[in-house]
C-alpha cells in the first residue's frame, strides 16, 4: 500500500514537471514571437530611416548671379508677360562659367550646367517677378543642386555606388566648390512646402500632405456623426427583430470587404452618377468615409453597451424622456469610446491606397491644393507614384515621405490612448 502510494505521488509530481516545463516553454515561444516581430520592426525602421534621412536634407550650390537684361532678353521686369519670356536659366549657365572659366566642347558644357538643378530659373523668376528692380544688378544665392550631384555630395567620404551617374570632372567641380565652401547641406524646407514634381530635387510632400488633411477632414465630418448616430439608434432605439439583425450583420461583413470594392463603388457611383470632380479631396473624402463607417458604428456599439444599464435606470426613474437618457447620460460616457474608435477608422483611412487610385488620385499633382474641390493626391499615393521612379534620388523621398506618414500614424495612435486614458471611466 505503502509503495502504491509513493508510486501515486512521484506520477503527480512527475506531472507536475512536465507541465511546468510545457508552461515555460510555452512563455518562451510566446517570448521569442515577440522579440521576433520586435526584431522584424526593427530591421523595417532602421532600412527605411537610413535611405530616408537624406530627403531631409538637401545640397546647395552658391553663386553670383547678374541679371543681365541682354541675356535675359528683357527690359522692363514690371510687365508679366515679358518676365515669362526670359531665359532665367541662361543666368545660371553664366554664374558656372564665370566660376570655373570657359568649358571646351558641349559635351563638357553640359556636365557643368548639369550641377545645378534645372528648376533654378524658376527661382530666379519668382525673384525678379517680387523684386523688379533686381533686374541689372547682382546677388549671390544659394541654389539647388542637381539631384545626382545631391545623391554623390551626400553619400561621400563612404562606400559610393552612385558616382556613375556624376562624372570625375563634376566631382572635381564640386570639391573646388566644397573648398571655398560653396556647397553645402541644408534643411530641405521644400520637402514640405513643394508640391510633386519630375525632377528628385524639386519634388517635396507639401502638396500630398495637404490633399491628405483635406481628405481626412471629410472623412472626419462624414463617418462619426453619422457612425454615431447609426450606434445610438442600434443600441438604444432600433426594435430587435430580423431587420435590424440583417442591418448588424452587413455592417460587421462591410468592415472585411477589400477597400478596392469601396473604389469602384466611388468610381460607380460618385464620379459616373453624381459627376462628382475627380482627383478632388472632396471625392475621396467620401469614398474613405464609407471605408470608415463599419470601423465607426461597431467601436461606438461597443462604446455604448460598455455604459451601465444602472445609468439609464436611474436616468429614467427621476423622469428623463428616452432621448434625454441618450443624450445626457449615455453619450457623454461612450464618447471616449467613441473617439478613440474615430481615432483608430481615420489612421485606417490615412494608410488606404487602393480605393483612391480608383478614383483618379494618382494623378500626377504640381501645385499645392486650395480647396475640398482642386485636384489633389494624398501621401500614400505620392509614395506609391515615387517608389515606381527610375531616378535613384526618389528613393530617398520615398523614405522620407514613409517616415512622415508613420509619424502621422503614431501620432494619431498616441492621440487615441491618451483620450481613452484621460476619458474614461470604470465601473
Amino acid at each position: 500500500m505503502t509503495e502504491h502510494k509513493a508510486s501515486t505521488a512521484e506520477i503527480i509530481r512527475a506531472s507536475l514537471k512536465r507541465r511546468y516545463r510545457a508552461e515555460r516553454r510555452f512563455r518562451l515561444y510566446g517570448l521569442l514571437a515577440v522579440c521576433f516581430g520586435l526584431l522584424a520592426v526593427l530591421l523595417l525602421l532602421t532600412d527605411i530611416i537610413g535611405k530616408g534621412h537624406g530627403a531631409f536634407r538637401q545640397t546647395y550650390v552658391q553663386l553670383p548671379i547678374h541679371y543681365d537684361p541682354e541675356l535675359l532678353g528683357i527690359g522692363d521686369a514690371t510687365d508679366p508677360e515679358t518676365l515669362m519670356r526670359g531665359d532665367y536659366q541662361a543666368l545660371v549657365r553664366q554664374a558656372l562659367r564665370a566660376r570655373f572659366g570657359e568649358v571646351s566642347g558641349r559635351a563638357e558644357a553640359r556636365e557643368l550646367n548639369a550641377l545645378v538643378s534645372d528648376g533654378a530659373g524658376y527661382e530666379l523668376l519668382a525673384r525678379l517677378r517680387a523684386r523688379p528692380a533686381l533686374l541689372g544688378t547682382s546677388e549671390t544665392l544659394w541654389l539647388l543642386a542637381d539631384d545626382d550631384v545631391d545623391t554623390w555630395f551626400k553619400s561621400r567620404g563612404g562606400s559610393n555606388e552612385f558616382t556613375g551617374r556624376v562624372s570625375e570632372r563634376q566631382i572635381a567641380w564640386v570639391a573646388s566648390l566644397a573648398e571655398q565652401g560653396e556647397v553645402a547641406l541644408r534643411f530641405n524646407a521644400n520637402f514640405f512646402t513643394r508640391g510633386d514634381s519630375r525632377e528628385p530635387e524639386e519634388a517635396g510632400i507639401g502638396g500630398a500632405a495637404k490633399g491628405t488633411l483635406l481628405t481626412l477632414a471629410i472623412t472626419l465630418l462624414l463617418a462619426f456623426p453619422i457612425g454615431v448616430a447609426a450606434a445610438i439608434y442600434l443600441e438604444e432605439f432600433a426594435p430587435k427583430n430580423r431587420w435590424t439583425d440583417f442591418i448588424e450583420v452587413n455592417i460587421n461583413n462591410l468592415a472585411a470587404v477589400p477597400s478596392v470594392i469601396f473604389g469602384l463603388l466611388g468610381l460607380a457611383v460618385f464620379i459616373n452618377f453624381f459627376q462628382m470632380p475627380r482627383s478632388a479631396p472632396v471625392l475621396g473624402g467620401v469614398v474613405l468615409a464609407l471605408v470608415t463607417l463599419p470601423t465607426v458604428i461597431i467601436s461606438s456599439r461597443a462604446a455604448i453597451k460598455s455604459v451601465p444599464p444602472s445609468i439609464r435606470e436611474a436616468a429614467l426613474a427621476v423622469g428623463a424622456s428616452k432621448m434625454q437618457v441618450v443624450l445626457s447620460h449615455v453619450l457623454p460616457l461612450a464618447m471616449p469610446g467613441m473617439l478613440t474608435g474615430a481615432i483608430l477608422g481615420m489612421a485606417h483611412a490615412l494608410g488606404e491606397t487602393a480605393p483612391l487610385l480608383m478614383i483618379g488620385m494618382v494623378a500626377f499633382i504640381v501645385d499645392v491644393p486650395g480647396g475640398f474641390t482642386e485636384s489633389a493626391t494624398v501621401l500614400p499615393v505620392q509614395i506609391f507614384l515615387w517608389a515606381d521612379s527610375p531616378e535613384r534620388a526618389f528613393v530617398e523621398k520615398t523614405s522620407g515621405a514613409i517616415m512622415v506618414l508613420l509619424a502621422f500614424l503614431t501620432l494619431m495612435n498616441a492621440l487615441a490612448v491618451v483620450l481613452r486614458k484621460r476619458l474614461e471611466r470604470r465601473w
